[in-house]
């Protein structure tokens, strides 16, 4: 699957943390004869994120997705829309890409203030903050994984499995949520710049008691701020993780996260450090 599993030998139970290495984009489906690429969603691309965006394919390839002029933008579904890698033909396109072929989205990396913004953070801010708590952490009393995992938004596949080889006593996963401190944004409870979440709920799990327990004790012990978050959609590796072998103690812990997958995700950099912060005392922590 692609997974890659760290582990830190200890005489305790078994404690698994994991964040999703993959992300979102594209994959060619058809090269028509003038030389421009229709293609299908990998994981959850929305339109409207799609619309005159730049793209990059594995070996180089840059292109630029549009929509059909003749039908109103607000009809533009994926099924109406194209890329262009300025190919003028079926033959000159199939040189540069072939039928399968995937493209992730381009993004600018910025930093505004203590705010950065930019692609994937959507989940490689999370692998960020797992290896950060890793390299700090001084007495392990856990037997300890630490998994990053692959086709998380294809739904939650690369957990499953590493679930299965691990077969841990509890499992934590390290994602993003939505946050609901834009204008006119939904009711959502999170806002950037007040801590991580622990997820109570999403649509894919509703949080262990036992994991709850000990993640709302840690930070209270390490005096680190966190929010509540119960979300009525979305997925987490959580969800496929705690239904790995008789059931495992699960939850999640977010990155409060805006403009999710979009190629300009942005996060505040005291809810990062401030998730290294946890996830570290967690790892400190007997379960």
């Amino acid at each position: 699957m692609g997974n890659l599993i760290c582990h830190k030998k200890g005489n305790g139970k078994k404690l698994m943390f994991e964040a999703h290495m993959d992300e979102i984009g594209v994959m060619v489906t058809h090269i028509d004869k003038n030389g421009f690429l229709r293609f299908a969603a990998v994981g959850g691309v929305s339109p409207y994120n799609c619309v005159n965006r730049a793209v990059r394919f594995e070996n180089g390839v840059e292109g630029v997705i549009s929509g059909e002029g003749k039908t109103p933008m607000r009809d533009w579904n994926l099924d109406k829309m194209f890329i262009d890698i300025g190919a003028e033909s079926y033959e000159e396109a199939a040189k540069k890409v072939t039928i399968g072929d995937m493209a992730t989205f381009d993004g600018h990396f910025a930093v505004m203030g203590k705010k950065i913004s930019g692609k994937t953070m959507d989940d490689r801010i999370a692998c960020y903050a797992l290896i950060e708590a890793v390299k700090e952490i001084k007495e392990c009393p856990n037997d300890l994984y630490v998994v990053f995992t692959t086709q998380e938004e294809l739904g939650l596949r690369g957990a499953r499995v590493a679930a299965q080889v691990v077969e841990p006593d509890m499992a934590i996963a390290v994602d993003v949520s939505s946050v609901g401190d834009t204008p006119e944004s939904k009711l959502i409870d999170l806002t950037l710049g007040k801590g991580p979440s622990v997820k109570i709920r999403d649509a894919s799990y509703i949080i262990s008691p036992l994991a709850r327990d000990f993640m709302i004790k840690c930070a209270n012990e390490a005096g680190i701020p966190y929010q509540l978050e119960a979300a009525s959609f979305g997925g987490t590796d959580t969800g496929a993780v705690m239904l790995t072998g008789s059931g495992v103690p699960a939850a999640t812990t977010s990155i409060p996260t805006r403009y999710i997958h979009s190629p300009q995700e942005t996060v505040h950099m005291d809810d990062v450090e401030n998730e290294i912060k946890f996830i570290k005392k967690m790892m400190e922590t007997e379960i």
